[in-house]
């Protein structure tokens, strides 16, 4: 318009932050973090987005050790705080004084259900690793030709091992054709035997940047490798699905590069010092062996033998000893019990009794025998048979005289003796 006086971009910039500072004041707004950036001051330094939008932020470190948790990309959170306008780039921003969790963001919660999901059917199983070579002379590195992430890889590699071949298999590694690139160029490496080694990387970013490393057609990639993979995708903190499916997960691309090129000249180095500790060990033990060998000779070892095994020689001979004691005294005993047992039995012997000159009298009668017990018990006429110690008589009663007084007294106290002195 002619005759309007123009203004500054600083004057309109000034306008543009009175007018809506003043208007605004204090906000809550929630959102989803992204390209979370912790500064060495302390500083926080995010994105605020939605499915439609998105806003800078930043929370001074005055406010930030006050937050009880630690803020990462994809987390759902509100925020309080100020909106104003940073002058020298022109753009607005949220000033956060404070800040709280609010739910899982929508790309987390999406990564953990499909994590869920190929877990469920064994692809991150620990049996389906294989092991990589230890010299590999020949590795694929599947990445973006132009990246930081190739730059690190080949300086490491060239530092290292300049005897390694590195076959390049170009590829998107951010936007939407970059999951069905990234795959792709697995397959072919695989397919085609490009290395020993398959090394799919990519450097830092976002989570949004690195989701192309967790979109499913790539793990299944990794995973269906015949050929072993490494996964080197972001810095260390940064973890994609293709991680959790590859044979080896390296924290950054320049790790994986020292996990493939092992310095043989370094390992020849360390084996040759292996070589001469062992010699050295094995030499002063063997020299003290022989030291010790050397103080004693043939009859110096048998004495010491002698010397060692004497007192269980002596406890050998005194057990024997006392072996042989017992048994003869436990012999001697029942050999002792065994002739006075015959000795009683003899004595209670009717046989011992007729050997002294006494006989057994036998009434017999018909077909029956019975000891005679009394004179009175008899009639002459009466058969009887008479058993001295040798042979037998049969006889018969002929007369029952009176015995004298003495001896029929006896015969009352003593009834039934039926023995007659021969």
């Amino acid at each position: 318009m002619q005759g309007m006086k123009p203004l500054s971009v600083s004057q309109i910039t000034g306008v543009i932050k009175t007018t809506l500072e003043s208007s605004l004041g204090e906000v809550a707004v929630e959102g989803e973090i992204s390209n979370f950036r912790p500064a060495g001051s302390g500083h926080l330094y995010f994105t605020l987005k939605d499915e439609d939008s998105q806003i800078q932020a930043v929370m001074f470190r005055g406010d930030a050790v006050r937050l009880g948790f630690k803020p990462s990309d994809g987390q759902m959170v509100t925020v309080h705080g100020r909106v104003t306008v940073y002058a020298k780039r022109g753009n607005y921003q949220i000033i956060c004084t404070a800040m709280q969790r609010s739910g899982v963001g929508r790309l987390l919660q999406m990564l953990e259900e499909r994590k869920q999901a190929l877990a469920s059917e064994g692809l991150f199983d620990a049996n389906r690793k294989k092991t990589l070579p230890i010299f590999p002379t020949k590795v694929a590195v599947v990445t973006s030709a132009t990246g930081a992430a190739l730059r690190d890889f080949l300086q490491v590699v060239g530092r290292r091992n300049a005897g390694l071949h590195v076959i390049i298999v170009p590829t998107a590694v951010q936007g939407d054709a970059a999951a069905a690139d990234i795959a792709a160029a697995v397959h072919y490496a695989d397919h085609h035997r490009l290395g020993e080694v398959i090394i799919v990387t990519r450097g830092g970013g976002s989570i949004e940047d690195l989701l192309a490393f967790s979109e499913e057609r790539v793990v299944r990639a990794v995973a269906d490798s015949e050929t072993p993979v490494i996964s080197a995708v972001g810095h260390e903190i940064d973890t994609a699905l293709c991680d959790l499916a590859a044979d080896y997960r390296a924290p950054t691309p320049s790790a994986a590069a020292e996990i493939v090129t092992a310095q043989r000249e370094d390992l020849h180095r360390h084996v040759l010092e292996t070589a001469r500790t062992l010699i050295h060990a094995f030499s002063a033990r063997l020299a003290r062996a022989q030291l010790l060998l050397r103080r004693f000779s043939g009859t110096e070892l048998e004495q010491q033998f002698r010397i060692l095994s004497q007192p269980y020689l002596q406890r050998l001979d005194d057990a024997k000893d006392d072996l042989v004691r017992g048994i003869t005294d436990i012999l001697k005993a029942a050999r002792n019990r065994h002739n006075l047992a015959e000795r009683e039995l003899a004595a209670c012997s009717p046989f011992e009794v007729l050997g002294r000159g006494y006989s057994i009298v036998r009434v017999v009668e018909a077909n029956t025998k019975s000891v005679l017990r009394s004179a009175a018990d008899v009639q002459p006429g009466t058969q009887i048979e008479v058993q001295p110690a040798e042979g037998l008589l049969c006889a018969e009663v002929l007369e029952i005289p009176r015995l004298p007084s003495k001896a029929v007294e006896s015969e009352r106290q003593h009834p039934g003796r039926g023995e007659a002195p021969q």
